[in-house]
């Protein structure tokens, strides 16, 4: 079934409240494992049918954030999913004190239960009404990031469509789109600061409720954490500082010569990689979509499957459109086991790395769509970026196809942006654990935090005066995460540097690498994070010398590229 054809219709919240109780009776007063199973898979089935009609609401408000009916649909999901998640968490108390739970691990594992004993930390009856409010102000953000209008040379550009500016060649008409979007974000600071200030607020009482010292611990447990622990991640920033900076600051410096630009960089330079521009992918949206089905049918049949099925189902929405939510993420819709890719195409590099980040995202639920439970469809967040980073290295194989002259510039900036990201990523983590250790900060405090940790994290930046949004330590709030998932950036961080590990298998022999790729998505979400590298042959990025190796193969490979005809 296509996506414009798939039905949507708000479910009675009352009917599925009811339910969810008939279906947690029956667990409870199962007298054989059998009546238990039943129950779990009729559960199952429920689950998916509800899930799939709030992320078809989701997913078309995201696309047109203007339209009145999807715009009141999220309104009512905002509002009744913390509600459904009181009769989620009384189904969970049941499972974990069935008498049959050893039969449930049996046949599907104990990480289960695992994750349960994880969820059921989460939440309480009391903080339903913090959880409304908080959906509530994360929708507000959304929508005013998707509403951006912004002035530019004679035109109206979305924060979306403004990017290509901000990569142009020419200094002076660069430096004027990181104004004009700085100008911008300066001109909506005094909501932004509100809503987050008031998200901060929230989530630390939320926290504090539920007998927690403040919302960290709480944050942990949301993002299910079920291998490793805030200690592990001090552990891998302290790393990064150590190993990442210095190699990434060379990478800057090196950027700076081929500029003609002094070291530290303005913002607006440091976004552009050579002095004749940025790689950028050949064609129209169309094309790129089409080398992308050259790319998969080649990498091997699944992901050819996978990718035709996509373009033929209408599961992905890439072009930059007035009303439409800013970014791009991939969905899951259970009832039709399919995924969907929702994107804003702008002519940049971020065009191909959509049809290789997101769809690596998308071809690993693809291979565990028809798991059971539906919980093992997808790993945890870091795991599930994994799939995603790796995928776009193995694009590599058809660079050419997707950037024509420009393919080693692709290469090229495309590995040292993965180590540039690194730092930066590790920052927005530091960021957010100071925030949630002193929840009264004010605005200004936050500010002076994050320019603070740029000067750790990322000394190649000059903060000057050009550009006060950034410069003056507020740049963060243009990063959604923040906002909206508190803690989940690290995630691209641990990702990535299990990515630089697929790259340098790629090098050395492209099928092994793949199979090594095939060996962690087939697992699907049945196992842990760091359990799910060790069985596909892997080394955890908390193992110190997981990093220090790949910064030393990348740099190897970055001194040794040859830049003859790239100016």
């Amino acid at each position: 079934m296509k996506f414009s054809e798939m039905p949507y219709k708000r479910p009675d919240p009352d009917a599925v409240k009811a339910e969810y109780r008939a279906l947690t009776g029956r667990l409870k007063n199962a007298v054989s494992y059998e009546e238990a199973r039943a129950a779990f898979l009729e559960k199952e089935e429920k689950e998916k049918l509800v899930d799939t009609m709030g992320t078809l609401a989701y997913v078309r408000h995201s696309i047109d954030t203007r339209d009145e009916f999807y715009d009141a649909e999220i309104e009512f999901w905002d509002e009744i999913g913390p509600e459904f998640e009181e009769f989620e968490q009384a189904w969970i108390d049941a499972m974990l004190v069935s008498p049959f739970r050893k039969d449930f691990e049996k046949e599907y594992g104990d990480l289960l239960f695992v994750n349960a004993e994880i969820a059921k930390k989460t939440f309480s009856p009391e903080i339903i009404q913090d959880m409304q409010k908080e959906n509530e102000l994360v929708t507000e953000y959304d929508k005013l990031i998707a509403s951006a209008q912004i002035p530019f040379e004679g035109g109206v550009y979305t924060l979306s469509q403004l990017t290509p500016f901000k990569t142009n060649p020419d200094d002076a008409r660069r430096l004027a789109a990181w104004k004009a979007e700085g100008q911008w974000y300066k001109e909506q600071q005094p909501r932004l600061n509100a809503i987050y200030a008031e998200l901060v607020q929230l989530r630390d009482a939320m926290g504090r409720k539920l007998g927690y010292e403040g919302y960290t611990q709480l944050g942990y447990y949301r993002m299910e954490r079920n291998c490793y622990t805030k200690e592990d991640v001090d552990r891998f920033r302290t790393a990064v500082q150590k190993y990442l900076v210095p190699v990434a600051n060379s990478i800057m410096r090196e950027q700076a010569k081929r500029l003609g630009k002094e070291y530290p960089l303005s913002f607006a330079d440091a976004a552009l990689t050579f002095r004749s521009g940025n790689p950028r992918p050949v064609g129209t949206a169309d094309d790129i979509l089409e080398q992308g089905k050259k790319f998969y049918d080649a990498l091997s049949p699944e992901t050819s499957e996978f990718f035709r099925t996509m373009l033929d189902s209408e599961l992905m929405d890439v072009l930059s459109t007035e009303g439409k939510e800013g970014g791009g993420y991939c969905t899951d819709i259970f009832q039709y086991e399919v995924p969907f890719i929702f994107a804003n195409f702008n002519g940049t590099q971020g065009d191909v790395e959509v049809v290789t980040h997101e769809a690596g995202h998308a071809f690993a639920y693809w291979m565990n769509r028809k798991r059971v439970p539906l919980a093992y469809t997808s790993p945890s967040a870091e795991a599930c970026e994994v799939h995603s980073m790796s995928m776009e290295f193995f694009g590599w194989m058809n660079a050419e196809g997707f950037f024509g002259p420009d393919a080693r510039k692709f290469m090229y900036s495309h590995l040292a942006g993965a180590i540039t990201f690194i730092p930066y990523g590790t920052m927005v983590d530091h960021f957010q654990h100071s925030v949630y250790e002193h929840p009264g900060m004010t605005p200004e405090e936050r500010h002076a935090e994050w320019k603070r940790l740029l000067g750790i994290y990322m000394p190649w930046m000059k903060l000057d005066g050009d550009i006060p949004f950034y410069a003056e330590g507020e740049g963060w709030q243009r990063q959604s995460h923040i906002y909206e998932t508190p803690f989940y950036y690290i995630d691209y961080c641990l990702a990535q540097t299990v990515a630089l590990e697929f790259w340098a298998m790629i090098r050395k022999d492209r099928e092994n690498a793949w199979n090594h790729y095939m060996a962690y998505t087939r697992q699907g979400g049945s196992r842990t994070f760091t359990d799910l590298i060790k069985n596909a042959g892997l080394t955890t990025p908390f193992d110190e010398n997981c990093l220090r190796g790949v910064c030393e193969t990348a740099t190897e490979w970055l001194n040794a590229f040859d830049m003859t005809g790239i100016e």
